[in-house]
């Protein structure tokens, strides 16, 4: 088995100051003196990979939170993975793309790799995105997590995650290497911590390759 992280890491600042301060406390307890790092962290919830709920978006709250949303839905979910090789500036996917590209699908996960090798922040931001029969076709599939590295666009928007949540799918936004998924099926994990409130939170996002 074969173990891929597709996780952004955190940025090292945000906003003109750093997601991450670490002190160190020396401690004298016990027969050995040690010193131990203790870090505070400052940072939206949009940084690195990250996992939208679909209470993200209060019309389409469903009572869970990253605390409550059931773990089995987003640990080691079998996943179809798709591939595409849209360049930038390419426009809307069709719901046909998705098709033709995609092999059968099974399993409560779907990845889509739209951009092939290229990473999401390699090309100009929403220049590629998903296509309002798309979305239904993604929809259609009765999947409950969806990790993409496309989804809204500023000049045709689709309310993409408004749908996406009304069908009941979480949204992991910024996966890196989607590309080395090169497998039709993978198990996909994803680790948001369970801090109460949080519909939008970064996250671990691990995939496996069995076999």
């Amino acid at each position: 088995m074969a173990i891929i992280d597709l996780t952004l890491p955190v940025v090292p600042e945000e906003d003109d100051h750093p997601t991450l301060r670490t002190e160190e406390w020396h401690f004298t307890t016990g027969s050995e003196p040690f010193d131990a790092l203790v870090h505070w962290y400052h940072h939206g919830s949009m940084v690195g990979t990250y996992i939208d709920f679909p209470g993200h978006i209060k019309e389409t709250a469903d009572g869970f939170d990253a605390v409550s949303y059931p773990a089995e839905r987003i640990f080691r979910v079998e996943s179809t993975v798709v591939h595409l090789d849209r360049t930038d500036g390419s426009g809307a996917v069709s719901a046909d793309e998705l098709e033709q590209a995609a092999p059968p699908v099974r399993g409560g996960g779907l990845v889509i790799n739209a951009l092939g090798a290229t990473r999401f922040d390699g090309i100009e931001e929403r220049s590629v995105w998903f296509a309002a029969d798309a979305l239904q076709w993604i929809a259609d599939q009765g999947v409950h997590l969806l990790v993409a590295d496309i989804y809204e666009s500023d000049i045709d928007p689709q309310n993409t995650f408004l749908n996406l949540f009304r069908a009941g799918i979480c949204t992991v936004c910024y996966p890196i290497e989607l590309h080395r998924l090169e497998v039709p099926y993978v198990r996909l994990t994803a680790l948001p911590l369970r801090y109460p409130g949080a519909m939008q939170i970064p996250c671990r996002l691990i995939a496996e390759i069995e076999g």
